[in-house]
């Protein structure tokens, strides 16, 4: 009851009335796991300039805020809520409400391959019963997670990367991975990252390539390791009352425009990825690249822990995902 009524007092004062206003022209208001500066929010940009040119007279997306306006672990839970109507949201931050979410991460297909066999449909049904929400796509995928450190990290006797004695900033979705490395974790959001990269509070983080430098973390991270390991599982979705709401003709536009923006926002994200990575690299970034045995050691590691996880939070649903979302290397 006290959380109702602090979720009705946060929606009231942050969002007013009902977020899918009853009027003629459908107002959806979307909140962004990232500032606005970082690259995740700048490329969903295109997509609610896409929909608010198509949707002229029928639906218009207003982005109202990003971590300042909801912490990003809180998101998962407000769109369940129905504290905003749209989310930019990774799987991974709210795998307490839909564990299946770490088959994004998990899955070493593209996107667009996913959505054709079905995967978006196949998660949708877990999606709508669990979190009262509505994947519209899986974005800015085609890309890791990378290791990104101010030491240089040491190599185990059989091979595997060792981070025994360096503290690293960690989220939720692979603290396990580092654990199983040996890593000391800090679990803090992103935004507090590089006041703690500044302090030395961590010798290091997780995070894709793109959106390092806009951080400002290059100017303490001196080493990357590859392989990238999972996927990044940014997602665009909505809670699953405010989709409901929406009239036909905006539903059609929205999901149209996010399959199409799934697409563009993958392959300029792979572009983006070597773009910042040799900016990196000529400002003195070293590259550390795990290659034969111990790469397939590190990514047998990773995905196995992602697959792990899901199997022991909830089975269900384990095998059916897997065969969709994961290939054998």
């Amino acid at each position: 009851m006290k959380k109702t009524f602090l979720y009705s007092g946060f929606a009231a004062a942050i969002l007013g009335l009902s977020s899918v206003a009853a009027q003629a022209e459908d107002l959806i208001r979307a909140i962004t796991f990232t500032p606005a500066q970082v690259s995740f929010a700048r490329n969903f940009q295109g997509f609610v300039d896409l929909v608010n040119e198509r949707g002229e007279g029928i639906v218009q997306i207003q982005v109202i805020g990003g971590p300042e306006t909801i912490p990003p672990t809180r998101m998962g839970e407000a769109q369940q809520n129905g504290i905003a109507d749209m989310f930019l949201l990774p799987a991974g931050l709210y795998l307490n409400i839909v564990p299946e979410g770490e088959a994004f991460a998990g899955s070493n297909r593209d996107p667009l391959s996913l959505r054709a066999d079905g995967g978006i449909e196949m998660i949708n049904d877990i999606f709508h019963e669990k979190a009262n929400a509505h994947v519209l796509a899986h974005v800015d995928g085609g890309a890791g997670f990378h290791l990104w450190m101010t030491k240089k990290p040491a190599i185990a006797e059989d091979g595997q990367l060792d981070l025994n004695g360096m503290r690293l900033r960690a989220a939720p979705l692979f603290r396990a991975f580092l654990e199983e490395l040996d890593a000391t974790i800090v679990v803090q959001p992103a935004g507090e990252v590089y006041t703690s990269l500044e302090r030395g509070v961590v010798d290091g983080t997780g995070w894709p390539v793109t959106g390092l430098r806009d951080f400002g973390w290059d100017k303490f991270v001196k080493y990357r390791i590859d392989p990238g390991f999972f996927q990044t599982d940014v997602l665009i979705s909505m809670n699953l009352d405010s989709w409901d709401g929406l009239s036909p003709e905006a539903k059609e536009i929205i999901q149209q425009a996010a399959i199409e923006h799934e697409q563009t926002s993958y392959e300029a994200n792979i572009a983006l990825n070597e773009e910042e990575t040799a900016i990196m690299a000529e400002n003195g970034m070293e590259t550390i690249e795990l290659t034969g045995e111990q790469r397939e050691l590190f990514l047998t590691t990773a995905y196995d822990i992602a697959w792990a996880r899901l199997q022991s939070r909830d089975a269900t649903h384990h095998d059916d995902l897997k065969a969709v979302f994961f290939e054998d290397f």
